[in-house]
């Protein structure tokens, strides 16, 4: 079994980019693998509740589903707190999972961790 970081810079500016970490994520996960899911960017505004309903990639599953997914397999979902501040998200417009983690945390996890994916 690997440790895997998977990160994501995209979210609704790019609806098949920030559908792809999660979909990564989903899939270590059920190969067996430890993961963390971090956001980033644009990406911090896939984890506020209700955006995941409006974003479909091109020929993917809606992220709706993939999140529920990722959600039920209790992968960590870590939201940058500087990118979240910059948008005006707190830990309560988060979806189930999902919490507010500082740089420290992510350079640590990525220490850490075997393999770092980033989208």
């Amino acid at each position: 079994m690997a440790m895997f970081i998977i990160s994501g810079s995209r979210g609704t500016d790019d609806p098949t980019m920030a559908t792809l970490p999660f979909m990564a994520a989903k899939t270590a996960k059920e190969q067996g693998h430890d993961v963390v899911l971090w956001l980033w960017n644009e990406a911090v505004t896939s984890a506020r509740k209700g955006s995941a309903d409006h974003i479909v990639g091109v020929n993917l599953t809606p992220l709706k589903d993939v999140l529920a997914a990722v959600q039920a397999a209790h992968i960590p979902i870590w939201v940058c707190g500087a990118c979240a501040v910059a948008r005006q998200i707190g830990q309560g417009d988060l979806v189930a999972g999902a919490v507010i983690k500082g740089m420290p945390d992510y350079i640590k996890a990525v220490a850490e961790r075997d393999r770092n994916v980033a989208f």
